[in-house]
C-alpha cells in the first residue's frame, strides 16, 4: 500500500484499539502463560500497543518492556500506565530492540505479520534470538493461513449515526493482505484506517525459527493450552534456543486442566 510506513496501523488504530480489540484474544490465559514461561524474569512485547497484555503482565509481577513505532499507541500506553510500571521504547521491532536479556519476548495477535517480508520476519527471529536469556523463550501468537486472492468490502458495524466499513485486497501468491476501516458519521465524515500484513505458514515460521538458531519447544491452538491440530485457527508457538529435549514433548508451559478449575 503506497504511503503506508510501520506506525501507520498504530497511529490510525490507537483511538479505537481497546474499545475494537481488548477481547480480541484471552488475556487472563496469556498473562498466565507468559508468567509460567518468564518465572519471574524479564518481559519483552513486541508491538505492545496501549498496553493490553503488557499492563496486566506488569501487575503479575513481570518486569516488562514493550516497543512500539506508533507515538500515538505509546501515548494511550502512558496514559493508562501513570506510575510507569511498563518500559516504553519507541522504535521498530527488528532493529531497535533494547539491549539486555529477556526470559520471554511475546509477539502477539498477529503482530509479526505487520512486518511486510519474509525477510523482516526472519530478521526479527534473529534479534529477538540474540536477546534471549540460555532458557528463554520467544512466544509467537499468530493465525494459520488460509491462502485466498480476491478483494472483499464487507460492513463491521453500523449504527444510526455510524456506519464502519471493510475494505480489503488479499494476495495468495505474495501472502499479503491490506486494507482499510472506513468509518463514516454524521459528525465526522469520512476516517480511513489502514492496515497490511505479510503472512507466514507455521512451517514457515519454524524454518525462519532454525536459521535464527530458535526451535520449536510447544505449540498449541490458543493461549488456554488447547491442542494445535491440523483444524486450529490459531497456534501459539514458543520457540527457545537449542534444544535439550526432543521436538513435540510437551513440557509444562501452559495451565493444566487442574490448575484452570481452581
Amino acid at each position: 500500500m503506497r504511503g503506508y510506513t510501520s506506525s501507520s496501523y498504530g497511529d490510525a488504530f490507537a483511538d479505537v484499539y481497546d474499545d475494537w480489540y481488548r477481547d480480541v484474544s484471552n488475556i487472563d490465559a496469556t498473562v498466565a502463560a507468559i508468567t509460567r514461561l518468564a518465572a519471574g524474569g524479564a518481559v519483552l512485547e513486541l508491538g505492545v500497543g496501549t498496553g493490553r497484555l503488557a499492563l496486566p503482565l506488569a501487575a503479575a509481577g513481570m518486569s516488562v518492556t514493550g516497543i512500539d513505532s506508533s507515538d500515538e499507541m505509546l501515548q494511550r500506553l502512558a496514559s493508562g500506565d501513570p506510575n510507569g510500571t511498563v518500559t516504553a521504547v519507541k522504535g521498530d521491532m527488528v532493529d531497535d530492540l533494547p539491549d539486555g536479556k529477556f526470559d520471554v519476548v511475546l509477539v502477539a495477535y498477529n503482530t509479526l505479520f505487520g512486518l511486510l517480508t519474509a525477510d523482516r520476519q526472519e530478521a526479527c527471529f534473529r534479534s529477538v534470538a540474540e536477546r534471549l536469556t540460555p532458557t528463554g523463550s520467544f512466544v509467537v501468537e499468530a493465525f494459520v493461513p488460509v491462502p485466498h486472492t480476491g478483494s472483499q468490502v464487507a460492513v463491521r458495524s453500523m449504527t444510526a449515526d455510524r456506519v464502519v466499513l471493510t475494505a480489503s485486497i488479499h494476495d495468495a501468491n505474495d501472502q499479503t493482505a491490506e486494507g482499510h476501516y472506513i468509518e463514516l458519521t454524521d459528525a465526522g465524515g469520512v476516517r480511513l484506517r489502514p492496515w497490511a500484513i505479510r503472512w507466514s505458514s507455521p512451517d514457515e515460521l519454524d524454518a525462519m525459527a532454525e536459521r535464527s538458531n530458535l526451535v520449536v519447544r510447544d505449540r498449541w491452538g490458543d493461549f488456554d493450552g488447547r491442542p494445535f491440530t491440523a483444524d486450529s485457527e490459531r497456534h501459539v508457538s514458543a520457540y527457545v534456543p537449542g534444544m535439550t529435549e526432543q521436538p513435540g514433548s510437551r513440557t509444562a508451559t501452559f495451565a493444566t486442566d487442574s490448575e484452570k478449575s481452581t
